[in-house]
């Protein structure tokens, strides 16, 4: 069991981690899939210095009122293709995100999203079904670049 302050979020993708790592750090793999339903990210939103102590940065825009949030974070450990972490320090407690790409005996990847110092907003049920979207996104953007049939854990 995760404490209050954490959340997991477990998906495996028929798909190599290194085309998986690679998607979640080149921006242009993440403006088609990088937010919930109803956002866009648009490539010159993102930013990403992918080195310990690089930015990394996303201008989400809201399709229906034009609004945008802005996520602003750190990178912390990169090691290809085995694991990504950032931090971002204007979230209340410094949120962290750990996300972890496995390789199963059937050559699927298993890719874990862990967060601590997770505010509570970001724990509401609204909110962890907002993060869910963006993980459909992220499978039906593989899917659509060939990287296979992704099923939840």
């Amino acid at each position: 069991m995760t404490d209050p302050g954490e959340l997991t979020y477990r998906r495996v993708h028929d798909a190599p981690p290194e085309l998986l790592f690679d998607c979640m750090t080149d921006p242009a793999h993440l403006t088609h899939f990088w937010g919930p339903t109803g956002t866009t990210t648009p490539l010159d939103g993102i930013v990403v210095d992918l080195r310990p102590g690089g930015a990394f940065e996303t201008t989400m825009v809201n399709d229906q009122n034009g609004s945008t949030y802005t996520m602003r974070a750190v990178y912390v450990e990169i090691d290809r293709p085995r694991r990504l972490v950032w931090v971002e320090p204007e979230s209340q407690g410094g949120m962290k995100t750990t996300v972890t790409f496995s390789v199963l005996a059937d050559g699927r990847t298993e890719v874990i999203t862990h967060q601590t110092n997770v505010p509570a907003a970001y724990r509401s049920a609204a909110a962890r079904a907002g993060f869910q979207t963006s993980l459909d996104r992220f499978a039906a953007y593989l899917e659509s670049i060939g990287g296979g049939t992704t099923w939840e854990r």
